[in-house]
């Protein structure tokens, strides 16, 4: 690919992922477990899970928004970094969205054919929460589209180097 198209997906990952720190982060500042218990009677221990899930998933996107920023300020574009930062972003960004490791949430696979929301929780959340998760899951569907090539790309490479 081309420098001036992988440049232009690391400007559009920025942007998708400064948006997505904002909303994560106002979300995770407004909210205590306490509130979220109010209004839809979880366990505890899995509205926990959730927020950590959060976290992590805010802290990711925070390096990637970091790493980009940095590729595009360089006096010359690199555009092996810039495919190496892209691969990350997909990998810990973009599956720990759709997949968190702490298994908070799951992506309903027979979505794309239903016409549903993808994320499921495994139990019943606050509407607040589910509104986000809902808020993001289309960028995030959008991004990971665009990044497929890049894991895919980027492991064949790795394979093939060594």
């Amino acid at each position: 690919m081309g420098n001036t198209i992988v440049k232009t997906q690391i400007e559009e990952v920025r942007e998708f992922l400064a948006e997505t720190v904002v909303k994560l982060e106002n979300f995770l500042n407004e909210t205590t477990l306490s509130k979220l218990g109010q209004e839809q009677q979880a366990d505890a221990e899995y509205y926990k899970s959730i927020l950590s899930s959060l976290r992590k998933l805010t802290v990711y996107c925070e390096e990637g928004l970091d790493a980009c920023k940095v590729i595009l300020k360089a006096d010359v574009f690199s555009k092996p970094a810039a495919e190496k930062t892209l691969y990350r972003i997909y990998y810990q960004c973009i599956e720990e969205f759709f997949s968190p490791k702490s298994d908070a949430w799951y992506e309903d696979s027979r979505s794309a054919y239903t016409g549903k929301n993808a994320i499921k929780f495994r139990q019943p959340v606050s509407t607040e929460l589910s509104e986000l998760l809902l808020s993001l899951e289309s960028s995030f569907q959008r991004i990971r589209e665009e990044l497929e090539y890049y894991e895919t790309d980027y492991r064949t490479k790795m394979l093939q180097s060594k």
